[in-house]
């Protein structure tokens, strides 16, 4: 079944994992067409968010994460420089990590710990990452943390 088919919002989460530099983690993937973003990916079925970032961020990159925190809900609505349409709700975070060394899976073909400035003017971000890391230089990372909140 494709996303479209769905007939919903399909809702995930991405994170801006940075290291103890402060760089930030950006990673270059084929499903937004060859442009650099975060890792992450799908809430799976009575997944909590916080679990879905965590499991998506070591899958894809390998890394354990810490101090995950709120940043913007974005949305991508058939957005063009994803390879296929589709509605998603992005739910991003930031993180951070202690060890820097990235092993990326099938997702992913490159990846980068920049400073988040050079980011910007040096790397075509897709265009939600682009708000993550303008909202993350404006106001900073340290959003509330993440919790698993209300569960049944």
């Amino acid at each position: 079944m494709t996303v479209e088919a769905l007939g919903r919002p399909l809702a995930t989460v991405g994170a801006l994992v940075l290291n103890r530099e402060g760089k930030g983690l950006f990673v270059r993937t084929a499903k937004w067409r060859g442009s650099w973003g975060v890792p992450g990916g799908k809430i799976e079925s009575g997944e909590p968010m916080l679990d879905a970032v965590v499991r998506e961020l070591r899958e894809e990159t390998g890394l354990e994460v810490r101090d995950v925190r709120w940043a913007p809900t974005l949305e991508a609505v058939r957005h063009p420089e994803f390879h296929v349409p589709a509605h998603f709700v992005l739910l991003n975070m930031t993180a951070r990590c202690d060890d820097d060394a990235v092993t990326l899976n099938d997702e992913a073909d490159a990846y980068a710990w920049l400073p988040l400035r050079e980011a910007l003017a040096t790397l075509p971000l897709n265009e939600p990452t682009r708000a993550l890391v303008r909202h993350v230089l404006r106001t900073g990372p340290y959003g509330p943390l993440v919790t698993r909140g209300v569960t049944s």
